[in-house]
């Protein structure tokens, strides 16, 4: 799934965005309402985790209801310290999914994130993704290709999940830095070609068709050759 974390506060958002990332989710935080509401009007998201009190004055809600007022469906997980029963009730009836008072302990957090992905994984039915004959299945933390198995540090693991979601489509360096390092300053492109490398070696190795594939000076695509 593809989050969208709206955080102020720089501690609460890599306390969340590392915990959403080891649970294989593609996360991107920013810690502006404006922001938010760009990125909900120029993308579309699988879940959105909203703190209601951001810079400017502004109150997440506002979020929720543009959000709603285009006609997206997308989850919302709302987090704020604005924990009283009126204002839960204020934010269910604006038009978010779920309320989660702070302070949270991340367990909690995960688990209402999944209940959310339970009513809203129509497009994610599958615990399984499939490219060719390489399959890999997120609940069982397994990787085949045709029936061979392939054994993948966890790293290279939601690499190679973040690749197939996005099957057919360019991913750039940012994009990867951004969804499976989380913007550390040690991952620099050249971690991210080796990682890549590595990736190769066991998914595509000894394996026909070749299905990682490089955009030069753009990124990487996961794609079947007569789909490129």
């Amino acid at each position: 799934m593809k989050c969208l974390v709206i955080e102020d506060d720089p501690e609460a958002s890599r306390y969340v965005r590392r915990a959403l990332q080891e649970a294989l989710y593609a996360v991107t935080v920013c810690d502006s309402g404006f922001d938010a509401l760009r990125y909900i009007a120029e993308d579309s998201w699988d879940l959105l985790i909203l703190e209601r009190q951001l810079p400017g004055g502004m109150d997440g809600l506002a979020i929720v209801r543009k959000l709603r007022e285009l006609g997206k469906t997308t989850p919302v997980l709302v987090v704020s310290t604005l924990s009283s029963p009126d204002e839960r009730v204020r934010g269910l009836r604006d038009g978010a999914d779920d309320y989660l008072p702070k302070p949270f302990v991340i367990s909690e957090l995960l688990a209402r994130v999944e209940a959310l992905r339970r009513r809203h994984e129509a497009k994610y039915d599958s615990p399984l993704l499939r490219v060719a004959d390489l399959t890999l299945d997120l609940r069982g933390f397994r990787v085949t290709r045709g029936t061979a198995p392939i054994a993948l540090q966890p790293r290279e693991f939601r690499l190679l999940a973040y690749l197939m979601r996005h099957e057919g489509q360019v991913v750039t360096r940012t994009m990867l830095l951004d969804a499976i390092w989380g913007h550390q300053l040690v991952a620099a492109n050249d971690v991210i070609d080796v990682q890549i490398s590595r990736l190769r070696s066991k998914v595509d190795r000894g394996f026909s068709p070749t299905l990682i594939h490089t955009v030069r000076g753009v990124g990487y695509i996961l794609a079947h050759p007569s789909n490129r």
